[in-house]
């Protein structure tokens, strides 16, 4: 795999969310400093065609708590690791150095949820909250569902399969859309991050998820 260079014009994709009326990404390594790599998100979303001003954020403690995004503001919420909703124009992104992505998508309610799914976070069963969540407030059914996880850290580079935990989570909760890009971190240190492979000193990847 050719080792991009992120600067927000080009963000990578996964063909399971590349429908109408959505938008999702995943950023790579870049060449900028690891220490300004916080302070140019917005950059890099305006670049992709995120509207950086309605970007919404979690704190992420790696727990399992899920915000419901109703309006605008706030633009981050505390003590979550997930953020739902149907509000458009307005992108989720979960920030992951090792950690699994795991987007969310309905497409017959129209809704969305995005989150950051680390050894602690699965342990909790967060890809479930997300999906117990979308039921309760938008009224999702489970099997409607598209759920994808992108690029985290996999065997044998971490000793917890916790990819193939997130996977197995979705099903369980009858999602039966689910999608794995199959990508570790760990293992493409040319295309991605990863706090365990570089031991700490490291930047982050970004992924995003928005209704148009």
């Amino acid at each position: 795999m050719a080792a991009p260079i992120f600067d927000g014009s080009v963000w990578e994709t996964f063909p399971a969310l590349a429908l109408p009326g959505l938008k999702h990404g995943f950023s790579w390594r870049s060449a900028i400093p690891r220490e300004e790599l916080e302070s140019r998100v917005p950059e890099f979303l305006d670049r992709g065609g995120f509207p950086s001003e309605r970007t919404i954020y979690g704190e992420q403690p790696h727990g399992k708590e899920v915000a419901v995004v109703k309006t605008m503001p706030p633009t981050r919420y505390a003590g979550v690791d997930a953020l739902v909703t149907a509000l458009r124009q307005t992108p989720l992104v979960v920030r992951v150095a090792d950690c699994g992505p795991v987007y969310f998508y309905d497409p017959v309610k129209q809704v969305i949820g995005l989150a950051h799914s680390g050894r602690k976070g699965t342990e909790l069963n967060i890809t479930g909250e997300v999906i117990r969540t979308l039921r309760e407030n938008f009224g999702t059914n489970p099997g409607d569902l598209i759920v994808q996880l992108g690029p985290c850290i996999r065997l044998p580079h971490y000793e917890v399969p916790f990819a193939a935990m997130i996977l197995q989570q979705a099903r369980d909760a009858g999602v039966t859309q689910v999608h794995d890009c199959g990508r570790c971190t760990a293992a493409t240190l040319p295309h991605y991050y990863s706090y365990r492979a570089e031991k700490g000193q490291t930047g982050r990847m970004w992924a995003v998820l928005m209704l148009v």
